[in-house]
């Protein structure tokens, strides 16, 4: 009972969830040809006068004229494309000089190493010289 409570408990949320969506009320989107100034809206009239149709004046639009804002759009686009194309160039430089340091790190790091070996290996030769000093001083006595 339990679980088939969950199940359609669970069914029923995903289904407002992608309701919600489905039922979205108005366009979240204006057109770029969108023009406040070529609709026009008659005053509203008040109770006591008789009511007037509210009339909306048909957009006039020509085949020659560019749509509202397409210029703008255009040049916000082309502006947008060249940062683009300077973030990658820096983004390359940044690349190549990363890769740079990190030969430069990879090298130090094994010429480190090395030196760590060769440090080592002297260490143990001086112990070992230091203990047959020590036997050679011990059958002297």
């Amino acid at each position: 009972m339990k679980k088939t409570l969950r199940n359609s408990v669970l069914t029923l949320s995903i289904v407002l969830a992608c309701a919600c969506q489905a039922f979205a009320d108005g366009n979240a989107f204006t057109p770029l040809n969108f023009d406040d100034s070529s609709y026009t809206l008659a005053p509203v009239s008040t109770p006591a006068a008789p009511a007037k149709p509210v009339t909306i004046a048909s957009a006039q639009t020509t085949t020659a004229e560019e749509p509202v804002g397409n210029a703008k759009m255009q040049n916000a686009i082309i502006q947008l494309d060249n940062a683009q194309v300077d973030v990658r160039n820096e983004l390359l430089n940044y690349k190549s000089k990363y890769a740079d340091v990190d030969a430069q790190y990879t090298a130090v790091k094994a010429e480190r190493k090395a030196l760590d070996k060769q440090i080592k290996t002297l260490e143990k030769r001086i112990k070992k010289i230091d203990k047959q000093k020590e036997n050679i001083r011990k059958n002297m006595l």
